[in-house]
């Protein structure tokens, strides 16, 4: 990431890392970081969302997932709108 800060793969991952090491807020930093550089980096909404879920955050959550479901939609991404239409579900 200190070469290019907007390569969404390596910030990604290191969400993905920092969660594993329960780290989820600065997990979460990260996956927001990705959103907002790049918006059509579907599969960072369905982490968002998970980790907010897990730290309670339960309307933010979904209002993630449902930003995911228009990023999959239009990134015609049928796996991910599946996978976020599942989880949004779970939370109502």
């Amino acid at each position: 990431m200190a070469a290019d800060p907007n390569d969404s793969f390596s910030r990604y991952a290191l969400a993905l890392e920092l969660d594993k090491a329960d780290s989820r807020v600065n997990a979460a930093g990260e996956l927001r970081e990705v959103i907002a550089r790049d918006p059509g980096y579907v599969a960072a909404y369905y982490h968002l969302g998970r980790i907010l879920s897990r730290l309670g955050e339960m309307e933010e959550a979904r209002a993630v997932y449902k930003r995911g479901l228009e990023a999959a939609s239009a990134a015609r991404d049928q796996r991910s709108l599946s996978e976020i239409q599942e989880a949004l579900a779970m939370l109502d």
